[in-house]
C-alpha cells in the first residue's frame, strides 16, 4: 500500500541543526487510512492541505502508537523540530499536547495553501523563516544536554548528563517537564526505541542497544508501537509510516 504513497525527506542546513530535525513531506494520503504514527521524541508543525483551505498543526511528542487521524488530508509538509525548537524557535511550551495537538492561524509564518504546491521551494521558505528566528545565542547547558542525549541514542543516564552538564537533576527533570510535558527517562526512552527501529527493519530482532533482556527489549518495543519485535518487522500493510524515511534515498 505504501507503493501509492509518496515520501520525501530534506535535511536542514548546518546552521538549522540544533533546532531542525528534519523537512519531510506525505502525498497521496487520500487513499490510505491503515497509518499507524510511531513516537519518534520530534515534534512535527503539520501544513495540511485540505481541499483547497490549508491547516497547520503543532503537534506534542507521542509516547504512545498513534492511527492516523481520518481527515480529509490528501497531503502534508511537516517540519520536524527538535526539543530546543520550542524554547529558541517556536517560543512556547508543549507540555500539554502529549499525545495530541492543537491548530494554528492559517497563514502561521506567512504560510499559505500555494506554499504546499512544491516542497523543495516550501524547504526553502521554511529555512529562511527559522534562520530569521535563531537567538543569537543559546543556553550552553542545554545544547549540550541535547548532544549528549542524541549522542547515547537515549542510553544515558541523568546522573551522568547533570555531571557532563552542570545542571542538577532537579532542573533537567524540571526543564523536560515544562518544556515536553514528560520526563528525561521517558523522553530517552521514546529514543532509544526510535533508535532500535532499523536494526528491527533488517530482521535483527534481539536487542542491539542496551536493554535489560529480551524480554525488557520486547516489553519496550510492544509499549511504544503495540506490536511486538516480530509484527514490528513485518509491518503488515506497511502501515508503520515511519518506516518510510529507512527507505527513501
Amino acid at each position: 500500500m505504501s507503493d501509492n504513497l509518496k515520501y520525501k525527506l530534506i535535511k536542514p542546513d548546518k546552521s538549522l541543526t540544533d533546532f531542525v530535525y528534519c523537512f519531510s513531506s506525505l502525498q497521496n494520503l487520500s487513499n490510505f487510512s491503515e497509518g499507524i504514527i510511531l513516537p519518534n521524541g520530534k515534534i512535527d508543525l503539520l501544513f495540511c492541505k485540505r481541499g483547497d483551505k490549508l491547516q497547520i498543526i503543532l503537534m506534542g511528542l507521542e509516547t504512545k502508537p498513534k492511527p492516523m487521524p481520518k481527515l480529509d488530508i490528501n497531503a502534508f509538509f511537516a517540519i520536524s523540530f527538535n526539543p530546543l525548537a520550542l524554547e529558541y524557535i517556536l517560543r512556547q511550551s508543549i507540555a500539554e499536547l502529549v499525545d495530541s495537538g492543537k491548530e494554528l492561524p492559517n497563514d502561521f509564518w506567512d504560510f499559505n495553501i500555494d506554499d504546499l504546491n512544491n516542497f523543495d521551494a516550501f524547504c526553502e521558505k521554511a529555512s529562511r523563516k527559522l534562520q530569521s528566528l535563531q537567538p543569537e545565542k543559546i543556553d550552553e547547558h542545554k545544547r549540550r544536554l541535547f548532544e549528549l542525549i542524541y549522542l547515547a541514542d537515549g542510553e544515558v543516564s541523568i546522573k551522568e548528563l547533570s555531571e557532563k552538564v552542570h545542571w542538577s537533576e532537579r532542573q533537567i527533570n524540571r526543564y523536560f517537564n515544562q518544556q515536553l510535558g514528560i520526563s528525561l527517562k521517558t523522553y530517552c526512552s521514546i529514543l532509544r526505541f526510535h533508535a532500535s527501529l532499523p536494526y528491527i527493519i533488517e530482521g535483527k530482532l534481539s536487542p542491539q542497544l542496551n536493554f535489560t533482556d529480551q524480554s525488557h527489549f520486547i516489553k519496550e518495543i510492544k509499549k511504544l508501537s503495540g506490536v511486538s519485535p516480530k509484527e514490528l518487522f513485518k509491518n503488515q500493510n506497511d502501515r508503520f509510516l515511519q518506516f518510510l524515511m529507512y527507505h527513501t534515498k
